[in-house]
């Protein structure tokens, strides 16, 4: 490392080295296992991340918190999981930070690794054939890392929820985040408990109400109603792996092909009813979340009362403390009762709008403000092997404001986000070698077995570029009905 003094008081550090990935989450964890299969040993990574250790969002995130999918379909790479479990099994929190520096360890074994945790990006810039990324730690010091490429993989920029700002003295707000719902302080109370939200970690938080303490009053107030994807149908065990269930690809076709643009009220209702789960009466939002009809059941089952609105308030009124609803009822609640944050963390942030790309084609931008795929692990795996492979600025990926798409339509922005991975996988598919996508341990098809993969393959391989002109034009009515940036670079 080389030190240029800044002042007689501070220096600033300077590293240099080929690819510098900021973030260690799931999309920067996948970057970086991309740019290891491209990079020799003697070439050098850098990763930083303002955490102290690996796993994004999945180290602050509450303490119970579970994969929605089986535990092998959520990885870096090709990389094999080392749990030892039911392949159907949901990795817990411990088990999944576990997992991330086990992915690092595999990547080192090929390619000399450099972590920084602890670190913040401030800014970058470039010039000369080179990015000069400057970031602070938390004791104040600065490093100016100077690299070829910059693969900046902030993802969703998920945060730990706030409890909610309430009027009572009465009641305790608290979130999950900084409060174990299975902890002394809960353990030790016979209050009722009020989840808000209609989630999944208001699923998550009620089942484990539920299930820790039986007989307890614990209610839900879930908003407009969330449905999921029902797992029991997209990940069937046992034999039914082999005629059972539908493959996500094949799920993910038919919802291209019934979306135009305009219609995501039919599309909603046929996939509610065909792959859905709900537990309210009304569900009108979806976010790719999975829930099991076992699990729904025991929710269901546990809930004292399940209140259609939004809290606005909890307030002391007349020697009673009241829930306030933006409907503008109100409920009387029992003094002393919990009221549990469990809102929302996707897509709440107002990032400033970045390109996927850098117009030089050095740096990679992994965020939802320019959105290319559904999720962003899968964005970190696939746009990273197109920037080594020096290929991301010729596709006409279409990048999309998931952000403001999502306050604009709730409705319209899953099936939008659908159509916008179809139509861009159809371009990846042709631009990349085979192997790209036999490493993708993240393709939620690698549930079934080999046979069944290769029939939905085969059939995408056939079919990809038919479609594609259907995928355009709904992506350019969504542009132009919601007035959001969807459409390519160039």
């Amino acid at each position: 490392m080389t030190y240029s003094a800044a002042s007689a008081e501070t220096s600033v550090r300077v590293e240099r080295c080929d690819v510098c990935v900021v973030g260690a989450g799931i999309a920067g964890v996948n970057a970086l296992f991309v740019a290891s299969r491209y990079l020799s040993r003697s070439q050098k990574i850098i990763l930083v991340d303002r955490r102290d250790r690996p796993g994004g969002m999945w180290v602050d995130t509450y303490s119970y918190v579970r994969l929605h999918q089986p535990h092998g379909l959520f990885t870096a790479g090709n990389i094999k999981w080392t749990l030892g479990r039911d392949r159907s099994y949901l990795a817990t929190k411990d088990e999944v930070l576990t997992h991330f520096e086990h992915c690092l360890d595999v990547v080192k074994q090929r390619v000399h690794v450099d972590e920084y945790f602890g670190w913040t990006l401030e800014s970058h810039d470039e010039s000369g054939g080179m990015v000069r990324v400057t970031c602070t730690s938390s004791d104040g010091h600065v490093m100016v890392v100077e690299a070829k490429r910059l693969i900046k993989a902030s993802g969703f920029g998920v945060v730990p929820n706030d409890p909610l700002e309430i009027s009572s003295a009465r009641v305790l707000s608290v979130s999950p985040d900084f409060c174990d719902m299975r902890g002394d302080d809960m353990r030790a109370s016979n209050a009722p408990v009020w989840v808000v939200g209609g989630g999944k970690t208001a699923m998550d938080t009620a089942h484990t109400l539920i299930t820790e303490y039986p007989g307890r009053e614990v209610n839900l107030v879930a908003g407009s109603g969330t449905f999921f994807s029902n797992r029991d149908r997209l990940f069937p065990t046992g034999g039914r792996r082999w005629w059972g269930g539908t493959p996500v690809t094949r799920i993910f076709t038919e919802l291209g092909r019934r979306f135009d643009g305009t219609n995501e009220t039919d599309v909603a209702t046929w996939f509610r009813t065909t792959y859905g789960t709900w537990l309210t009466p009304t569900a009108n939002n979806y976010l790719l979340g999975l829930l099991s009809e076992s699990e729904n059941r025991t929710i269901a089952a546990g809930l004292n009362e399940v209140i259609m609105d939004h809290v606005v308030d909890a307030v002391d009124r007349n020697g009673d403390t009241d829930l306030v609803f933006r409907s503008g009822s109100a409920k009387t609640i029992q003094p002393g009762s919990w009221i549990v944050n469990c809102t929302g963390y996707m897509l709440r942030g107002e990032n400033p709008y970045e390109p996927y790309v850098s117009d030089s084609g050095a740096v990679l931008s992994i965020q939802p403000r320019s959105a290319t795929l559904h999720l962003t692990s899968y964005v970190g795996y696939f746009l990273t092997h197109l920037l080594f492979l020096d290929k991301i600025q010729d596709l006409p990926l279409y990048e999309l404001d998931a952000p403001d798409l999502r306050k604009k339509s709730k409705a319209a922005f899953p099936y939008t986000l659908g159509s916008l991975t179809m139509h861009n996988l159809s371009l990846i598919v042709d631009s990349v070698p085979n192997k790209v996508f036999l490493d993708c341990g993240l393709d939620l098809d690698r549930w079934y077995p080999r046979p069944r993969r290769m029939i939905g393959t085969t059939r995408f391989l056939l079919t990809h570029r038919r479609g594609r002109d259907h995928l355009r034009h709904t992506l350019d009515t969504v542009r132009e009905r919601f007035d959001v940036r969807c459409g390519p670079l160039r």
